[in-house]
């Protein structure tokens, strides 16, 4: 399988009530098209809560279903997440919070200040 692989979401659903499947798909494909693998699906919008459990305090919860084992598979031969996927990951604690480790961010190339041009010639 060559170039890039993703783990994104692909949106499906009615209008105004979305539902996502989380998918491998190559980086170049479009969002809707047929995926490699669907490893689960994500309801970004929770269920109502009984009155009984709103007076509680409870709070409404997401649905996420997820295949762990095909998740980690995945990161493990180097598909990359998307960042919606990172956020979902590292709540279910598949990535680590910390995740990309600090050595990988980019740093600034210079930190110096860029002296004007007519300073250098006088």
């Amino acid at each position: 399988m060559k170039g890039i692989v993703r783990i994104r979401l692909a949106r499906f659903g009615r209008k105004h009530s979305p539902v996502y499947n989380i998918v491998v798909s190559r980086a170049r494909t479009g969002r809707d098209t047929k995926p490699i693998e669907v490893i689960g699906t994500y309801n970004p919008i929770p269920a109502p809560l009984p009155l009984e459990l709103k007076k509680q305090g409870a709070r409404p919860v997401k649905d996420v279903a997820l295949d762990f084992s095909r998740a980690k598979y995945w990161l493990g031969v180097g598909a990359q997440p998307t960042e919606p996927i990172v956020k979902l990951f590292k709540k279910a604690g598949i990535l680590n919070m910390e995740w990309p480790a600090p050595s990988e961010v980019l740093k600034p190339i210079n930190d110096k200040v860029a002296v004007p041009q007519k300073d250098i010639l006088e």
